[in-house]
């Protein structure tokens, strides 16, 4: 499995937010969980039905979100 295809999108899985094959784990949770300093250990013995490859879609699907041309400021 390519690791981009373990992220899925689905309106009637947590309001259509980007997860973790179909488990109910949304990608921004994860994110933030590994922003708060937690390892990938820790996050896998939290959540025993994740796999290392997950954490790692994870990231690779953030990166591609990321990659864009330029970033427009607007003012408030």
């Amino acid at each position: 499995m390519e690791l981009l295809e373990r992220i899925t999108i689905d309106p009637q899985i947590c309001h259509g937010k980007p997860c973790i094959r179909r488990l109910r784990y949304p990608v921004e949770t994860i994110l933030e969980l590994l922003s708060t300093g937690m390892s990938v250990e820790e996050i896998l013995a939290d959540y025993e039905d994740l796999e290392k490859e997950d954490i790692f879609a994870v990231l690779a699907y953030a990166t591609k979100l990321i990659q864009v041309k330029r970033i427009q400021l607007f003012a408030a």
